[in-house]
């Protein structure tokens, strides 16, 4: 029951503190957060790989699959929010 309790806890803190999130990108008067569109373009990019991953017999290899393609998402929209959203 605790379990429970924490993790709704944790999640909403996460939404509370994702809906607050800058910047934010207007797309044809829509407005949406840029980890968003960071994210949207990871699974595109991660999905672009495995043909490549396929072809090159790789891909037997890397197992589990939804561990490895969700790690490879994050990293895809971690550099792209690095490189178009950072304000250093």
């Amino acid at each position: 029951m605790i379990v429970f309790t924490v993790s709704y806890l944790a999640a909403g803190i996460l939404m509370l503190t994702a809906a607050g999130c800058d910047p934010v990108v207007s797309i044809a008067g829509a407005d949406f957060p840029g980890w968003l569109l960071c994210a949207a373009g990871a699974a595109m990019l991660a999905a672009l790989c495995r043909p490549l991953l396929l072809a090159a017999g790789l891909e037997r290899d890397l197992r589990p699959l939804p561990l490895f393609y969700g790690g490879l998402i994050a990293m895809f929209s971690l550099i792209g929010w690095v490189i178009f959203f950072s304000r250093a």
